[in-house]
């Protein structure tokens, strides 16, 4: 039996001729616009809601834990505009906690599909009562019942311990409207920074870099 480790499982690095290929597939796309990065990632966001086959929304998190070791995980963007992305979670989780004790993230979208990404980097602040509470209000009943049962991140016994905790707090609330447990609410990442990547051949990738500045964005191209 194969070693998992074992070099044949690693896809090999595209040859030249698998390159030139490529490039005489594909017409050259023009240049990043540099004007609007809110109005770049809509665009980009926009074809990954038509073209990604999962979860288009969905992003990695950045954080820092108490002894500034980063943690990272993935979770599903709610909301983007000009005041910065927004997402959901237990504010006891492990995420919760470390924004609450640091509030700075990094973000990251990987559109496989579209061979694009998108880095933001910024300040973290609470979204209001209103907006967790009608978010909160769109989810389907199971998944609010799980927001209620799940202690998330700490160490679970067993699945049935789950399941058992699901079906109690479905009693306690019976036929009932499901409100937001105090726990429970989002955050939003207000970017400092938003950097788009799009591949090109020969790893010669395309790099623009917005930065907030007192007078506005500022844009930097930076080598791949």
């Amino acid at each position: 039996m194969r070693s998992v480790t074992e070099k044949t499982l690693i896809p090999p690095s595209p040859s030249e001729d698998d390159y030139v290929r490529q490039v005489a597939a594909a017409e050259p796309p023009p240049l990043l616009s540099e004007t609007d990065p809110f109005a770049l990632f809509d665009d980009w966001f926009a074809e990954a809601l038509k073209k990604e086959p999962n979860d288009a929304n969905a992003m990695s998190v950045a954080t820092v834990d108490a002894h500034g070791l980063p943690d990272i995980r993935m979770v599903l963007l709610k909301g983007a505009d000009r005041d910065g992305f927004v997402f959901y979670t237990n504010l006891q989780s492990a995420k919760g906690e470390e924004l609450a004790a640091n509030p700075k993230a990094a973000l990251l979208f990987h559109w496989k599909s579209l061979r694009r990404q998108v880095r933001v980097r910024g300040a973290v602040t609470p979204t209001t009562t209103e907006e967790a509470d009608a978010y909160f209000a769109s989810r389907a009943r199971p998944a609010q019942l799980g927001a209620w049962a799940s202690d998330q991140s700490r160490t679970l016994p067993d699945r049935m311990a789950l399941e058992k905790r699901i079906a109690e707090v479905g009693l306690r609330f019976g036929l009932g409207k499901v409100p937001r447990p105090p726990h429970w609410s989002g955050f939003r990442v207000r970017p400092q920074s938003i950097e788009f990547w799009r591949d090109r051949p020969f790893r010669l990738h395309e790099r623009l870099l917005f930065e907030i500045a007192p007078g506005g964005w500022t844009t930097r191209r930076l080598f791949p």
